[in-house]
């Protein structure tokens, strides 16, 4: 495999476990648990957190060596956008992990993670990005 389509795999993978884990995220805020000890749906809600935390790691830098691999062009642009998508991730993860933190989560305050502002900005900044490279293949 070349290194762009290892990029690309790496990429593809991170932003479907961020997808995946904000479907969960909205599914188990729903359901009104006080705690996700003694539960495999809060057994689930930790490990989609602790999955969607590593994807978030150097996210920005994943999306940079993708293209400048391609070579895309004009490279201000992608330079711009990819400088916000790192700013949303990181403070995406800084959130996430002050829930990991917590000993006892619960859908309340899983919840509140899903109106963040800086988890919203992100799954929208992915989405565009995930198109305009998709568009550049």
């Amino acid at each position: 495999m070349s290194a762009v389509e290892d990029l690309k795999t790496d990429l593809d993978t991170r932003i479907d476990t961020i997808e995946e884990a904000y479907e969960f995220f909205l599914a188990y805020a729903s359901q009104g648990l006080p705690s996700d000890t003694g539960s495999d749906t809060g057994r689930q809600a930790r490990h989609h957190l602790e999955r969607c935390n590593t994807a978030l790691e150097s996210l920005g830098d994943v999306i940079a060596r993708y293209v400048d691999e391609r070579k895309l062009e004009p490279a201000a642009p992608y330079r711009a956008f990819i400088s916000i998508v790192d700013r949303d991730a990181r403070s995406s993860q800084a959130a996430l992990q002050l829930v990991l933190a917590q000993a006892s989560i619960s859908s309340q305050i899983v919840d509140n993670l899903n109106a963040s502002i800086h988890l919203r900005a992100l799954l929208t900044d992915l989405f565009l990005i995930d198109e305009v490279l998709k568009a550049q293949r």
